[in-house]
């Protein structure tokens, strides 16, 4: 059977890439992109695009049934630095959305589901360094609790339903696509436009406060290899823990430096400091390396240079 894929939240920072990248391996027709409003006209031109409200099951399926969908990647969510301002929306979008696709994939309408974490599942007590896959999971934030309990409702809904549900808990994500949105690690994003338009940049975090990071190639191969693995390589079906590589907001800078010489930053943190004070600042993902063979190509370096090329060739 032909594999017709349905990005939910396609105009979001991991949604936009991954569509682009799924189009180029299953062809644009086969690959429906939508969102709560449109995208960019260069997105919508580039294949088939519909406005879908991500909790609104009957509209999803009506869309599962147009086009024959036999793959739903769910990525419409409200993320970690947003959510807290707006708490109880931010739970109805996360976890209603989650179990609106579910549900389409017990009763048999899709095949295959695709929903990512975030290491916003850990809290305080987890262990920092490392963190294991198995381990304490006590978010601080409305956005770590809807990520842990949509974890557990996929591996309830696999368990009970047989559903295949596969999940990444994504660190930070690095693009220089798409402006950031409204997350705690996206000082990583920003930072990378500020250097070049101002050669300045202040930032919300403390300087040596260190988090897991992941260029946004890397985590668009991870989240296809994954799906594209054979049923039983996928041992977890909570989320998998996934890593690249982890910094501070001063090791980056001083790698932009390296480029950009008169670039300065400083600091002023704000609530968004304690969001990251208790999330990780490594990431365990050998169950993930081990099991359906993921590896990383991007490390700080590789990833700044190619970020500050495709920013200048864009000028």
């Amino acid at each position: 059977m032909q594999t017709v894929i349905l990005v939910l939240g396609a105009s979001g920072q991991i949604g936009n890439e991954l569509t682009q990248k799924l189009r180029k391996i299953y062809g644009n027709t086969n690959v429906i992109a939508s969102d709560i409003r449109k995208g960019s006209d260069e997105f919508v031109a580039s294949g088939p695009f519909e406005i879908i409200d991500a909790t609104d099951k009957q509209a999803i399926l009506e869309t599962v049934s147009k086009y024959k969908v036999t793959q739903v990647y769910l990525l419409a969510a409200m993320l970690s630095a947003t959510a807290e301002k707006i708490p109880q929306k931010a739970w109805n979008l996360n976890m209603n959305s989650l179990l609106a696709v579910l549900d389409l994939a017990k009763e048999k309408h899709i095949k295959q589901v695709y929903w990512p974490s975030s290491i916003a599942v850990f809290g305080p007590l987890t262990p920092k360094e490392n963190t294991p896959q198995q381990t304490v999971m006590q978010p601080s934030t409305v956005y770590g609790i809807s990520k842990v309990s949509g974890e557990f409702w996929c591996n309830y809904y696999h368990e009970k339903f047989g559903v295949d549900v596969r999940s990444l808990r994504y660190p930070g994500i690095i693009s220089w696509k798409t402006k950031p949105g409204g997350g705690t690690t996206d000082y990583a994003v920003d930072i990378y436009f500020k250097a070049l338009e101002k050669k300045k940049f202040e930032c919300f975090l403390s300087e040596n406060t260190r988090l897991p990071m992941m260029y946004m190639n890397d985590a668009v191969d991870a989240t296809i290899q994954l799906m594209q693995a054979k049923p039983e390589e996928v041992k977890i079906r909570t989320a998998y823990n996934l890593s690249a590589t982890d910094f501070t907001p001063k090791e980056i800078a001083e790698e932009i430096k390296k480029h950009i010489p008169e670039f300065e930053i400083s600091y002023n943190p704000d609530f968004r400091q304690a969001i990251a004070d208790s999330w990780p600042s490594s990431i365990d993902d050998s169950e993930a390396r081990k099991d359906w063979k993921w590896t990383h190509n991007f490390n700080l370096k590789s990833m700044t240079e190619d970020i500050l090329n495709s920013l200048k060739e864009q000028e």
